[in-house]
């Protein structure tokens, strides 16, 4: 008979207990959609932080790139590595920062693979805040692979006709258009099965859109058909535009076309992938 309203009171004690390990105070608001995506590029940055081998992308690369064809093939090329380097820089610039776009979809399929976008939908926020987030986060990648390609060649000898304005008007140019061409690799994130499948067809087809470009050679040194090819290729128009802005003769239609088609891919695949990311919910 006793032991009835002792179970009782031991039950009231735990429940006084968790009442009062629950916050009393009034509900904080939910958080709007700029906060949210903010909190979730901040994410990004901390993962970076305690795992500083993911910049090794956005830093190495690129001046293992710049390097090797400026010593290996500015010679042959334009007859002097000086030369070659005022050429090279700029498509170099567009090519590091472009072969970055490639982590976007791996660290989506990552999160995906791995049950952390599930619990993100857990929470209440704006359900496209951690796409959001997480494209606005490599923004930053974006920016210090092209700071370290712009530095390097400033050592190396670079000397931009268009100034300091021609050249962060070049990154700033870059940079947007990276910032497209990720969400076509997100929503390749979200379609293919593993963050490997998503990095080796990220590459594939970088590769040959990077080295069939102006990048590395005038195109009219090419067979005719291969400089047709180049010439309408997109990033051949982020090379042209790039390049003009650092010797200061760029044309308003060639940056024109650039964002144009930072625009197309932007407003195909960025609703692309939120569709499917909202599918996998």
């Amino acid at each position: 008979m006793s032991t009835q309203p002792t179970t009782r009171a031991e039950d009231v004690t735990q429940l006084a207990a968790v009442q009062k390990a629950l916050a009393t105070g009034p509900r904080p608001e939910r958080a709007s959609a700029l906060s949210a995506a903010v909190a979730f590029g901040w994410r990004g940055m901390l993962k970076v932080k305690h795992v500083p081998e993911q910049l090794l992308d956005a830093t190495l690369t690129p001046v293992l790139f710049l390097l090797m064809f400026t010593y290996l093939f500015g010679g042959a090329l334009e007859g002097s590595t000086e030369d070659y380097l005022q050429f090279l820089l700029p498509g170099n610039l567009v090519l590091s920062v472009l072969f970055t776009t490639v982590y976007s979809g791996v660290a989506l399929n990552t999160d995906i693979t791995k049950g952390v976008t599930d619990r993100f939908r857990s929470l209440p926020i704006w359900r496209p805040a951690p796409l959001v987030g997480a494209m606005l986060g490599d923004t930053v990648r974006y920016l210090v692979a092209g700071t370290v390609v712009i530095v390097l060649g400033v050592i190396m000898g670079f000397r931009p006709e268009g100034g300091v304005a021609g050249v962060l008007a070049a990154l700033l140019l870059v940079v947007v258009f990276a910032f497209a061409l990720a969400w076509v690799f997100t929503t390749l994130g979200l379609i293919l099965r593993e963050p490997n499948a998503v990095l080796n067809s990220g590459f594939m087809a970088l590769f040959p859109l990077t080295f069939l470009s102006n990048t590395f050679v005038d195109p009219k040194t090419l067979p005719g058909w291969l400089e047709a090819f180049v010439d309408v290729n997109p990033i051949s128009q982020v090379v042209t535009a790039s390049r003009g802005l650092m010797e200061g003769n760029a044309s308003a239609g060639d940056i024109g076309l650039v964002l144009a088609i930072a625009v197309v891919l932007t407003a195909v695949f960025l609703p692309l992938t939120t569709h499917l990311y909202r599918r996998r919910g």
